[in-house]
């Protein structure tokens, strides 16, 4: 079986590589949507699709086409990537003490047909000082990462709880994915 990742995603190619797909990368110019008037959900969701749909074309039938959106959202706001340090330290500042979801849309192709659907999972931030905060961007780890902070380094230090699929923060629901696939009578093993 031949697998194309509709993205550039180190962290999303590492998880794939976790359970034994070795995709071909090969990453989407798909204009995503941000959000204004649309919830997280039809976020993902549609920019999930897009970034598959925009790929398609470039891919065998038989081919296995993965698309995933990830974002960060706090009482319905999407907190994505930060510009600049600024950004990020008001981000983590709004995140401080608080539950907020991240959310992905995960969309599959394979042998002209799809399948989406969306996963939330809820995290929930200690309370943070501002000198963690200041130490944590220093980093230069929050710069490229939904909500300014990536679970799978040392962001972990800022989480207090998860409360869904830890594989969902870091960037693909790995469990929700391989329950797709096999609706796709895509195997594994």
């Amino acid at each position: 079986m031949h697998f194309v990742l509709a993205s550039a995603s180190p962290r999303r190619l590492a998880l794939l590589a976790q359970i034994g797909i070795f995709a071909d990368v090969c990453p989407s110019s798909f204009a995503e949507i941000e959000g204004g008037d649309s919830s997280a959900y039809n976020v993902v969701r549609t920019n999930a699709l897009g970034k598959g749909r925009e790929v398609l074309p470039t891919c065998q039938k038989s081919d296995v086409v993965i698309a995933a959106d990830t974002v960060v959202a706090l009482d319905n706001k999407i907190l994505g990537k930060p510009k600049d340090t600024i950004e990020a330290k008001e981000m983590l500042r709004t995140l401080s003490g608080k539950t907020h979801q991240v959310m992905t849309g995960v969309a599959i192709f394979h042998d002209e047909k799809e399948l989406i659907d969306v996963v939330t999972t809820a995290v929930r931030f200690r309370k943070l000082t501002e000198a963690e905060i200041e130490a944590y961007v220093a980093t230069g780890e929050p710069l490229d990462k939904a909500g300014a902070y990536g679970i799978q380094g040392y962001g972990a230090l800022l989480v207090e709880t998860i409360d869904g699929c830890y594989n969902n923060v870091v960037g693909l629901p790995l469990t929700r994915f391989y329950q797709m696939l096999a609706e796709l009578e895509v195997k594994l093993f």
